[in-house]
């Protein structure tokens, strides 16, 4: 059966999305803590149970419950996962309150996403879609580098330069009331989400190595399968394609932030011009073998 789009598919949905809508629609450094609507995120639940197919799981639950307890016990904690649709955070999220454990329910109710302001200001209906979820809302760094670019004079790509500042500079007090409360930050360390035939969408963000400085454990997430395809060449959200799919979400084993970066960086050579994109590229490979290996079996 040919999928539709999910604005297709789901016009009534996105509708009560918008009449429950309470989200800013401009961010500042006032409001980058932004907490979920509870009406969104039971119509958001809705859409992952349509398309969940039974046999999806979380693998490695064990790793899952080792994170969660180190964070329970006082340690900050960092979840660092792939991206391949909009409804990779919503997925994760419903099947771990749903899993049929009490520790895994209250992970997903720790967690708080970090997300880029476009999903806020872009599209009135795509930010009623992330409000459906906590979020820490950042000026990220590629919004930045297309925004100077567009400046009419230099002194307007200054004022752009100092509205990232503060807007960051309040997510990361936002981010340390975040580890005070016990919450858990989730963050995509490509910043995007991964298009087939684009390789550079999967690399890392050197700016993640920040993150790794600043928590105490991390687990690594991947996913396999997605309830969203993205179409080739459409940038618009709403045009991706939506379908049930078997999603598979893998932990790795709990990573000592301080530990594992300090240890990694020392095997580089004394020259390397950009150990902190090096350090990422670690990362990242840890995500790409989980995901490899668990397509080798997800649909067999």
């Amino acid at each position: 059966m040919e999928k539709k789009t999910i604005r297709e598919a789901y016009a009534d949905f996105f509708k009560a999305l918008s009449l429950n809508s309470v989200a800013a629609a401009k961010i500042d450094s006032s409001n980058v803590y932004q907490l979920a609507n509870p009406k969104n995120r039971k119509l958001m639940d809705k859409l992952v149970e349509d398309n969940l197919l039974p046999e999806s799981h979380l693998e490695n639950v064990e790793n899952f419950l080792d994170f969660y307890n180190q964070v329970k016990s006082g340690k900050s904690g960092l979840i660092l996962m792939e991206h391949y649709s909009n409804t990779d955070l919503p997925a994760l999220l419903y099947m771990l309150e749903h899993s049929g454990n009490s520790d895994l329910a209250d992970l997903s109710k720790r967690t708080v996403a970090i997300a880029g302001m476009k999903l806020n200001e872009d599209n009135p209906i795509v930010r009623a879609f992330a409000e459906s979820f906590t979020r820490v809302v950042i000026y990220p760094t590629r919004s930045l580098t297309k925004n100077e670019e567009k400046a009419q004079s230099e002194e307007e790509a200054k004022e752009e330069m100092l509205k990232a500042r503060k807007i960051n500079l309040a997510a990361m007090r936002a981010m340390d009331d975040c580890k005070k409360r016990g919450e858990v930050i989730l963050v995509f360390p490509s910043g995007t989400r991964y298009r087939s035939g684009h390789p550079e969408t999967k690399r890392g963000l050197r700016e993640i190595d920040s993150y790794l400085r600043l928590f105490d454990i991390a687990i690594c997430v991947s996913i396999n399968g997605s309830i969203l395809e993205i179409q080739d060449g459409k940038e618009d959200m709403l045009s991706d394609l939506v379908g049930p799919d078997k999603l598979v979400f893998t932990s790795s084993s709990v990573i000592e932030c301080k530990k594992f970066r300090s240890e990694y960086l020392a095997t580089l050579p004394e020259n390397e011009p950009d150990p902190k994109q090096k350090m990422i590229d670690k990362i990242m490979d840890i995500l790409e073998v989980q995901h490899e290996n668990v397509e080798k079996t997800r649909l067999a």
